[in-house]
Formats: C-alpha cells, sequence, structure tokens
C-alpha cells in the first residue's frame, strides 16, 4: 500500500463509531490523528478534453467517471482500442500535477453475458462479462499502457444500483479478485479501490460483497456518502453505518474514501450561500469521520447535479470558489475535534503549529455567538474569502466562518 495511505487507528475509529447521532443532544466529535493531506480534495471533470477550461480552483486527485473512458469506450470490439480520450486525461493530469482515479467497467454489449439488457448507460453495460478471460485482458492492457501514470483504479461505479450492475455481489467479488491481481501483477504499487457502493441503500451490498471475500481484494474501501436531499450533518450517520460493516466483516483497517459526493434532485439550493454551506460542511465532516480521500461530483456537471461549481457558460460560481476556501482552512492543519450545541451550532477546531482557527455554522438559522476571549481572537473569515476583525459578538448562519486565534490554544479549549 503506498506511504501517503494512513490506517486511522482502533482508538479514534471505536470514538467515532460511538459517537451519538441523536441532534438534540450536545455532541462532541473527536477528530482524526494527523494533518488535513492535499490528497484529500478531489474532483470531477467531465469535458477536460471538449471545452471545459481546467478549474479555477485547487484539487489533487481526479476520478475519471461520466468522462467518456469506461470499457465500452476504450475497447468497442474485440482487441480494437481508442485510447486517444484516456491519453489527453493522463497529459491534461500530469500537466496539472494531479493524480488520477480511473474507474473501471461498465461491460461492452460483445462482452456482457445479457448484451440486450437495458442499463443507465448503453445495452449490456451494467451485466458482468460473459468471460472472465475479457475482463482480465482488458484490466491488463489498461494497467499497462498507463503503468506509472494511473497510479489507482477502482473496481466498479455504484454495483448496488442497477442501472449500472445487474450482477450479484458474489459475481463482483469474483470481477474484484480478477482485476485486483492482475493489477498488482503489472505494478504492485497501484492503489485497488473496492466497488464504491452508494447512499443508504449501498450498505447492505457492502456487507454483501465483503461477505464473499471482497476485502482481500482491495487496498482501500471505496464508498459514495450521497445524503440528498438531507444536509451534510446526516453524513456522520450514513458513514458509521459503513464502518460498522466493515467492522463486522474484519475490514475496518483499510482507508475509507468518499469518491464520489455532491447533491441532486430534489434538492434545490436557493442561493450559491447555500450551496457554499453544503459543500464546504461536507468536506469537514468527512474528515472528522475518517474518510481520507473526498472527490466532488462535478466541475462541469448540469445534468444530474444540482450543486453547481460552473455556471453553464463554463464561469465558476461563489459555490465553486468556496472549495479553495474550505480547502485553505483546512489543509495542514489538524482537526482536533467538533462539538454540536443543541441550537445546531457548531464549532470545529483546526490546530496548525503556531495558530488554531475556529469553524463555526448555524444548521437552520443565523445566531449570535459571542467570541470567547480565551480565543483571543484576531480575524474572521467568510465563505467567500473575505475577512474582517474579530470584533466580540458575531452573526453564524449555515455557511461556515472561521475564526483565527493569535496562537495555539490550550488543549480541550473550544468554548
Amino acid at each position: 500500500m503506498p506511504s501517503r495511505l494512513f490506517t486511522v487507528t482502533a482508538g479514534i475509529l471505536a470514538l467515532i463509531f460511538a459517537a451519538v447521532p441523536a441532534l438534540e443532544e450536545p455532541l462532541a466529535y473527536p477528530g482524526p490523528p494527523g494533518a488535513v493531506e492535499a490528497a484529500f480534495f478531489g474532483m470531477h471533470i467531465h469535458r477536460a478534453a471538449a471545452g471545459t477550461a481546467w478549474p479555477a480552483v485547487t484539487f489533487s486527485e481526479w476520478r475519471l467517471w461520466d468522462a467518456g473512458v469506461t470499457w465500452p469506450q476504450l475497447e468497442t470490439e474485440p482487441g480494437k482500442w481508442d485510447f486517444e480520450l484516456l491519453d489527453t486525461y493522463v497529459t491534461l493530469a500530469t500537466e496539472h500535477k494531479v493524480d488520477l482515479l480511473l474507474t473501471l467497467g461498465l461491460t461492452p454489449a460483445w462482452a456482457s453475458a445479457r448484451p440486450d439488457e437495458p442499463s443507465a448507460y448503453g445495452r449490456g453495460n451494467a451485466a458482468q462479462p460473459r468471460r472472465i478471460a475479457d475482463w482480465e485482458e482488458y484490466v491488463r492492457v489498461v494497467a499497462t499502457r498507463y503503468r506509472g501514470r494511473i497510479h489507482e483504479y477502482e473496481i466498479w461505479n455504484e454495483p448496488n444500483v442497477k442501472g449500472t450492475f445487474t450482477g450479484s455481489a458474489d459475481e463482483m467479488a469474483q470481477l474484484s479478485r480478477a482485476a485486483y491481481r492482475v493489477l498488482k501483477s503489472v505494478d504492485p504499487t497501484i492503489t485497488v479501490i473496492s466497488p464504491a457502493a452508494t447512499a443508504e441503500q449501498g450498505v447492505g451490498w457492502l456487507d454483501d460483497f465483503l461477505r464473499h471475500g471482497g476485502c482481500e481484494s482491495a487496498d482501500v474501501i471505496g464508498y459514495h456518502f450521497y445524503v440528498t436531499p438531507q444536509p451534510p450533518e446526516a453524513v456522520p450517520a450514513l458513514v458509521r453505518s459503513v464502518r460498522r460493516v466493515l467492522h463486522r466483516r474484519g475490514c475496518d483497517r483499510k482507508p475509507l474514501w468518499n469518491t464520489e459526493s455532491g447533491w441532486a434532485e430534489p434538492k434545490r439550493f436557493s442561493s450559491d450561500e447555500e450551496a457554499a454551506a453544503y459543500l464546504m460542511r461536507s468536506y469537514l465532516l468527512n474528515w472528522l469521520l475518517g474518510v481520507q480521500r473526498c472527490y466532488w461530483y462535478a466541475w462541469d456537471n448540469h445534468n444530474w447535479s444540482t450543486l453547481d461549481l460552473t455556471a453553464r457558460s463554463g464561469e465558476m460560481t461563489d459555490a465553486g470558489g468556496s472549495y479553495d476556501v474550505i480547502r485553505q482552512w483546512m489543509l495542514g492543519a489538524t482537526l482536533y475535534r467538533c462539538n454540536r450545541n443543541p441550537t445546531g451550532l457548531w464549532t470545529c477546531r483546526l490546530d496548525r503549529a503556531s495558530t488554531t482557527t475556529m469553524v463555526l455554522w448555524s444548521e437552520n438559522r443565523t445566531q449570535s455567538f459571542a467570541i470567547p476571549p480565551s480565543w483571543q481572537a484576531e480575524t474572521v473569515l467568510s465563505w467567500r474569502g473575505g475577512s474582517s476583525r474579530a470584533n466580540g459578538t458575531i452573526s453564524v448562519g449555515p455557511a461556515p466562518v472561521a475564526i483565527t486565534t493569535r496562537q495555539t490554544l490550550p488543549s480541550g479549549s473550544m468554548q
């Protein structure tokens, strides 16, 4: 496993696992060990080779899904390969110094066990391959071509959704074992991510997949922590459900990545401020729960996603700009702790070597907050990136604000 992956300690996981989700009670969540890494911030770009300018925000990881490079698009007929688009993506990733995560699958109709079966994509695409040898050859050809340039492979996208996969969890476990064996034979340093189930409905599928030995064929457990239309504060309960399954199946020491996250129908956003609030809180809460990667969906999607980071004209929205703001607040800091009081006010403490940053938001309404004198507050930072002098009492709404201090606060100091 690559050295940049760290294992969350059993003690921290136990604390996270035991946290009580009842919102009417005060909550205290201990943060994970270690500083927030650049690799935590991932992105989806769908049309990077077809008109989308490179994003104006900084991220370190790019997941290729809905980007035109699935198996049916790479191998249109047996042995007939088209790598032009994927080559372009690899070149762009190298130029911009980001790492690629390539999601494997779907199944071309010519290789499909059910070639006429409808899917969310093309006919036959959601079925498992008829011959495992065809799958192995696909994985081998791709991994060999991009050896040393693509370091991360995810086995399948949302296999609990029938429009994406109609085989059984046992059949997906067989595909995972075969892909893992081939990928590691081509390059032992490749990181293999499990098939990523999605939303609350995916927890049972993950349990079945792990019951059939799926843990052994993954370096990382991937999941899509979608809670739409609920707010980001619903994420912790879903993460805990996944962690319970991982613990039960002896797979809880594997890193956990959120390989796709965002909001879609029926949630609609009334303003960029509300959209930014959901994005920023999502990143804070994912890291708080020990999720080590979070890939936002998506920079340039206007068909399914309702939390738009860009306008249809291609210009970045204010919500898109908030991606950079939360990254600046979090990167390199240790998330010491987050508290939630009964009024829905959250306070998260981010520590650096010589300063502390307190990030606050209110779930449902704007409320006044008196900054404790013990914080020695200097500056209040807004979700748009602006700043003002810290001045006694501030208004805290759904979009996070950050309060910087003159020095690192004593251990245990929150509110």
